[in-house]
């Protein structure tokens, strides 16, 4: 994770997994695609690959490495403290041999696979992502790649493997478990010196960690431009890795640092220590955040966020159907500080009350609402759930201002017999509870509403038109109809065998039905450009050729109706994408699904 102040982390759509079907490479080398080559083969938002990780909404975040010895300072030869958690080694200039020296008496001896993941199930969290390579590319597990790792470089017991125990206590308590790995490596002298052996070294790790330890996650970092060493990691290399991982298990889910941080890159977005401020366009996001100042540990860190606030921002995210990866950062002997263990037991504490974890499992964004001043609103299985930070007292209206229409039919405050009644009231509702707060940090209302149901329809598709150039001229090289406009070209991939990767145009036409009537957010993601009409009306346009780029319009749409639609793409070089996706204040964001497209 980055020492600095955050840098500003753009939310981009995410490109999805390879094909269920693509081999694994008989090589470590990178997996090469040609003409013809989709990587979005599924929907991240709709996915089953993806479902458990959208549903789980809480993980624990764990940054344990050999940086851990150093417990947050060095001292120099001038006898001046210089201090930092995982990124000392690099933060303040210690010497290798020095650093090395260090970590050959590293002897995390109280590390308790057992207990760590209990206290991630105390707190309520449902899937663990653990450090198996830092920047200073130190490995935690027995690697064959070097012997710079936890094995072969400490003082710690030979026979133990701390990522083989984190994931047998992992599977025994039913949390899922994942990997986080550094493409930026300050040790291996190929990262600068011979980039194409590193790689090797590299697709060598990672397939061990993804044979040995079955990773349900891979969390990646370390993939922007930087110096010291020099970062030489380019989209490209990101496209053939998320093409090699998926080719060994392609129901992996991996972050969007797997490329460079951007529209197009991995599964989901990774916005650090910070929560965007309204639901994210165009991707599934996890913000990572730490319950003190830094990621590893540093023992003069006493900052600790407080229970309730972390709750919130729980609760928060959920709002705006995101995740919440919560980091924990054991000491050199790997135990967990206790101040870390009362604030994620506090926090499951509070999932654990009055059955309030309903407001967090299987929940996001409440779009038929506005994000209230008094709290947060989710939405799961046809309810509302809003978590009340300030109480109004029994009494008093709690405003909710509604974004579309639907009606109140019930409405109860969790762990508690009081009363709640509920009015209209200006632009929305009023609820009204009778008594006092169930809880300190956040009491949850649950209402139950009636929703207009959606016409179901029963498209195929689009008509589909393809040409070799990106001017549309001549006869098309390939007519077809595609279910959905979902595509990751990428780099070496085009629409078609018969057409080169880099320059093509592309054409749909046909109509589009929604299943709701009201407000409809339509938004494409591309590169290079995109013109989309509706009803022979330009929504959409973007035609200077830029790269990934989500692009938006609103517009009412009447539930049943089938709408002409026409969406033009080109491509001039580099990287390829073009995807269209929509929600509403009662439909989720997705992929337009083929049964409301028609080619006719």
């Amino acid at each position: 994770m980055t020492a600095h102040p955050l840098r500003r982390v753009l939310l981009v759509v995410t490109a999805t997994a390879l094909a269920a079907a693509l081999p694994a490479p008989a090589s470590h080398a990178a997996t090469t695609a040609g003409p013809g080559t989709n990587y979005a083969t599924d929907d991240a938002f709709t996915a089953s690959r993806t479902a458990w990780w959208r549903n789980a909404g809480f993980g624990m975040f764990i940054h344990f490495g050999d940086y851990s010895q150093w417990e947050g300072e060095y001292t120099r030869p001038d006898g001046t403290v210089c201090r930092n958690a995982e990124w000392i080694k690099r933060a303040c200039d210690i010497p290798m041999d020095v650093y090395e020296g260090r970590a050959a008496t590293f002897n995390p001896a109280k590390y308790d696979a057992s207990a760590i993941v209990k206290l991630a199930k105390d707190a309520g969290q449902r899937y663990i992502v653990q450090t198996a390579k830092h920047h200073d590319g130190y490995a935690m597990w027995p690697t064959k790649v070097n012997t710079w790792n936890l094995r072969d470089h400490s003082s710690f017991d030979k026979n133990r493997d701390i990522l083989a125990e984190m994931k047998a206590a992992a599977d025994a308590q039913g949390i899922r478990y994942g990997l986080y790995y550094s493409i930026w490596d300050w040790h291996n002298p190929n990262f600068t010196a011979n980039f194409a052996q590193y790689k090797k070294d590299m697709y060598a790790q990672l397939k061990e960690l993804v044979d040995n330890y079955h990773p349900a996650v891979l969390w990646f970092d370390g993939e922007w431009t930087t110096t010291n060493p020099t970062n030489p990691w380019s989209a490209a290399d990101g496209e053939d890795l998320q093409a090699y991982l998926h080719g060994l298990d392609p129901n992996l889910i991996v972050d969007n640092r797997v490329g460079k941080r951007r529209v197009s890159d991995g599964d989901f977005g990774t916005p650090e220590q910070t929560i965007p401020a309204t639901p994210v366009d165009g991707q599934l996001w996890e913000s990572c955040m730490t319950l003190n100042g830094h990621w590893g540990f540093a023992k003069y860190d006493t900052k600790w966020k407080a229970a309730p606030d972390l709750v919130h921002n729980l609760l928060d995210i959920t709002s705006r159907s995101g995740n919440y990866l919560l980091n924990i950062g054991p000491d050199h002997t790997g135990s967990v500080p206790a101040a870390a263990q009362d604030r994620l037991r506090g926090m499951g504490g509070w999932l654990a009350a009055n059955g309030q974890s309903a407001a967090v499992y299987n929940a996001g964004v409440a779009s038929m609402v506005a994000d209230p001043s008094w709290g947060a609103v989710s939405w799961s299985g046809g309810k509302l759930y809003a978590s009340v930070y300030s109480w109004p007292g029994a009494g008093n209206p709690l405003h909710l201002t509604t974004t579309a229409p639907f009606t109140i039919t019930g409405a109860r405050v969790l762990g508690s017999s009081q009363a709640v009644t509920w009015k209209a009231a200006g632009d929305g509702y009023d609820i009204i509870p009778s008594g006092n707060a169930t809880n300190a940090i956040a009491t949850v209302i649950q209402l139950d509403v009636s929703q207009p149901a959606p016409v179901a329809g029963t498209g195929t598709g689009l008509a589909a038109h393809y040409w070799d150039n990106a001017t549309f001229s001549g006869t098309p090289k390939v007519t077809r109809t595609d279910r959905t406009l979902n595509f990751a070209w990428r780099i070496k991939g085009s629409p078609d065998a018969s057409i080169r990767a880099g320059t093509f145009a592309a054409r749909w036409t046909g109509f589009v039905q929604p299943q709701y009537s009201e407000t409809y957010t339509l938004l494409t993601l591309s590169d290079d450009t995109v013109r989309v009409w509706l009803d022979g009306k330009v929504v959409i346009d973007n035609t200077t050729p830029h790269g990934p780029a989500l692009d938006k319009a609103t517009v009412t749409l009447t539930a049943g109706r089938k709408y002409a639609i026409r969406v033009d793409y080109t491509q001039h070089g580099g990287e390829a994408y073009l995807k269209l996706f929509w929600y509403s204040p009662n439909q989720g964001q997705r992929i337009l699904p083929a049964s409301q497209l028609y080619s006719s």
